[in-house]
């Protein structure tokens, strides 16, 4: 259970001497029912619906001496008026823990969500190279969902553990033997549950497992929707679909069936141990009824204490998988973080003077490093020119760029800002200074003035205009009759592919970079649409570096310089017109392939 006290640590680091104060608020509840229960045996004295012989009962002699010689009437309304005021003090202290315990667990599960989230946006590019997007949408969602019931479960169980310690306490002053007996069969039990609580955190585990391949598996068919349904490929996803519910379904009623089958050991158990003491005592020692009386209240207080402590233990079970595996994620992101920084103030971006090069640079995805996706680059991208990087698929463009903008690090040479290398301390200043625009529009489910102004939360309406005017996609808008504020769906999606890449184009655009990176973000336009593309980035060479990834070439027909790659290295560079001027080399092979298709 080490997660659960983790947490509890966690949670003592957020709330300190409040969780103290809380738990001292637990400890005055049990005191007063105790004392309550106290009072239940005089006061059925009193009325006379039992004979009691006190004397035998410690403690209960001499609160009853009290009471000698008073009328009955009036012993009768000291007691009553004690027992008033002690349950509205019970239920005061009751409410204010209750009030207190729920800030406390609502203010720790806003500081995790917080810092998980945080910790998620310090990771580097590599770590989300190598996770689903889909664990960690589940993550901050169902199973912070855990975690919060995991939170409520564990001061649950401190409370449980409280009130247990003074019931024990009360219940040793009262009949001391008796209490013994109870408390070493229910230590029997819950030494015997351990085989419970090992099946619990089995099915825990079982159900995160469950969960992930269910998240990740809705993410994929919701986001491949338009291929599902032109393809009729509705069955075979069904099909998925109710095999995955019925193996969750399984896993429940299989755990519910465990739980069950503890309930129903401990309920019998419970019911055999009462009725044996009652036996014992009437039938061997001939007890008086209050004695009995006794030893029911001692046991219909204790015993659900006991099995509450047990309930509870396997409810944590299957929560703990839930606290592992958001430890491991933010394990995990620290210790991929890019920055140590816990701030994410705006940084001021750099104003490119040179531009940006590549010494001897070398790179892999693989940790053996007997790949290489880069291999021996050197170049060099002169500040406020257009450089385009072309090549097959798999050549390594977009691996290039990552690499330009810090999201990566070389395994060998250097990346150089101004003559500068880059490192931890600029590699935010370069990025804020960087529009990146890639294949797949990045777009909000809102309207279109949001997502423009996402870039610059500043921008007036008529910047807004100038940006969209220069994507070539003022037109898109002004034939919308909402205009600007015209909501285009979830990604977009009520908008076509070229649609959204000059949306995305404009936003862009809006922040004013220095450097303005193109991952093939003309691929879904038409070829008129693409001219004029084309002629808006011509229009602002001299104003930023442009970097522009194309497979299709006509878009860098006015760059000033082309970066051929091959299989992770540098082919061929020059100029546009120079290099298709050489048919039979890299480019002029890429350049007359593209010509035929299009003839």
């Amino acid at each position: 259970m080490k997660p659960i006290f983790y947490f509890l640590k966690r949670i003592h680091r957020y709330a300190g001497n409040v969780l103290i104060l809380n738990f001292i608020g637990m400890l005055l509840v049990g005191l007063l029912q105790s004392v309550g229960i106290l009072l239940i045996i005089p006061l059925l004295s009193i009325v006379g619906l039992v004979e009691m012989d006190a004397s035998g009962i410690a403690y209960l002699s001499s609160f009853m001496v009290w009471f000698d010689g008073i009328p009955i009437t009036r012993s009768l309304a000291v007691i009553l008026a004690i027992y008033v005021c002690i349950i509205i003090g019970q239920s005061w202290f009751n409410r204010h823990q209750t009030i207190l315990n729920k800030k406390i667990q609502q203010g720790f599960l806003r500081q995790l969500r917080e810092d998980t989230y945080r910790n998620v946006l310090k990771a580097n590019w590599e770590f989300f190279l190598r996770t689903r997007k889909s664990d960690i949408v589940k993550m901050m969602t169902t199973e912070i969902g855990h975690v919060k019931k995991g939170m409520n479960l564990s001061l649950q169980f401190v409370s449980a553990l409280i009130l247990a310690a003074v019931k024990i306490v009360l219940a040793f002053v009262l009949a001391p033997k008796i209490t013994t007996a109870v408390l070493l069969i229910g230590g029997l039990l819950l030494l015997c549950s351990r085989y419970f609580l090992k099946k619990s955190k089995q099915f825990g585990q079982d159900n995160i497992a469950l969960s992930k391949v269910y998240m990740a598996g809705i993410t994929d068919h919701l986001n491949g929707i338009k291929d599902i349904k032109s393809n009729t490929l509705e069955a075979s996803h069904m099909d998925w679909m109710s095999s995955l519910c019925e193996q969750v379904e399984s896993n429940s009623v299989a755990f519910t069936k465990l739980k069950s089958n503890s309930q129903f050991l401990y309920s019998v158990v419970s019911a055999i141990m009462l009725a044996a003491f009652i036996f014992v005592l009437v039938s061997m020692f001939h007890s008086q009824p209050a004695q009995l009386l006794l030893i029911v209240l001692i046991f219909s207080r204790l015993w659900p204490v006991i099995t509450r402590i047990q309930t509870n233990l396997e409810m944590l079970a299957t929560m703990v998988p839930s606290f592992e595996a958001l430890i491991k994620l933010q394990d995990d992101c620290l210790q991929s973080q890019e920055h140590k920084d816990d701030s994410f103030q705006v940084v001021e971006g750099i104003k490119l003077k040179q531009g940006l090069e590549c010494e001897g640079v070398y790179f892999s995805y693989h940790q053996k490093k007997d790949h290489y996706a880069l291999k021996n680059i050197n170049l060099h991208i002169p500040v406020n020119d257009m450089t385009a990087i072309v090549g097959s698929s798999g050549a390594g463009k977009s691996t290039l760029v990552d690499l330009l903008m810090g999201l990566n690090k070389p395994d060998q040479g250097k990346v150089l800002i101004d003559g500068q290398p880059l490192t931890n301390k600029n590699v935010l200043p370069l990025r804020r200074s960087i529009s990146y625009v890639s294949q797949d529009p990045f777009l909000f489910n809102a309207t279109i003035r949001e997502n423009l102004l996402l870039m610059d939360a500043k921008a007036t309406e008529e910047q807004m205009w100038s940006a969209l005017e220069m994507a070539s996609a003022s037109n898109l808008v002004k034939d919308q009759k909402d205009g600007l504020d015209t909501f285009i769906g979830d990604r977009g999606i009520r908008l076509s592919g070229g649609e959204r890449q000059r949306l995305v184009l404009a936003r862009a655009i809006l922040r004013k970079p220095s450097i303005l990176i193109l991952d093939e973000a003309t691929s879904a336009l038409d070829t008129d649409t693409e001219s004029q593309v084309t002629e808006a980035l011509e229009g602002l060479k001299g104003k930023m570096t442009i970097i522009v990834i194309a497979h299709r070439l006509s878009t860098i027909r006015h760059a000033d310089q082309v970066i051929v790659l091959e299989k992770g290295e540098i082919a061929e560079r020059g100029g546009f017109q120079e290099l298709s001027h050489h048919k039979k080399n890299s480019f002029g092979l890429l350049l007359g392939g593209q010509l035929e298709v299009s003839s």
